[in-house]
């Protein structure tokens, strides 16, 4: 399965989010700043999660974002459903059916094994995200790295 880069993105900006001090914000532009990213389509990315609801924004001279729950209620899952949809990767169009080798319809009544098994790695693989939070992200990163975040993130427009 690839995701698209914005996956990449939000993810990091998210954990970012999370490092920040209770009730700080960060901009679009400081976030595109600080991961060199095109701050219009970030924008757009980060509009996605606040309509999700895993963001919070606010206008103004010193508005921007920040996370709209704890970091230990936003899963991985839910940041990347945000932008990515929540629809399987794989979509099965019964090619078993079609060309020189169908099947006849009575070897088709149950769904297709393999469909079957790239659901079910897709389940497994959204029970996975589902599992982790982002104070589970937060927990692994170095004892330093939330002071070096703040300071860094300060120090864009």
């Amino acid at each position: 399965m690839k995701l698209p880069v914005s996956t990449e993105w939000v993810l990091h900006c998210a954990t970012t989010l999370a490092q920040l001090e209770p009730g700080v914000t960060a901009s679009t532009a400081q976030l595109a700043q600080y991961y060199d990213l095109p701050a219009p389509y970030l924008a757009k990315q980060l509009q996605a999660l606040v309509k999700a609801g895993v963001l919070a924004a606010t206008t103004g001279p010193r508005g921007g974002f920040r996370l709209a729950r704890p970091a230990s209620e936003i899963t991985l899952l839910q940041i990347v459903e945000a932008v990515d949809g929540t629809s399987s990767p794989y979509e099965c169009r019964e090619i078993r059916r079609r060309g020189r080798g169908a099947l006849p319809p009575e070897d088709c009544r149950n769904t297709c094994v393999l469909a079957e098994k790239m659901a079910d790695a897709h389940d497994a693989w959204r029970r996975s995200l589902t599992g982790v939070s982002l104070a589970d992200i937060l927990a692994s990163l170095p004892p330093s790295a939330p002071a070096r975040t703040r300071s860094r993130l300060a120090g864009t427009s």
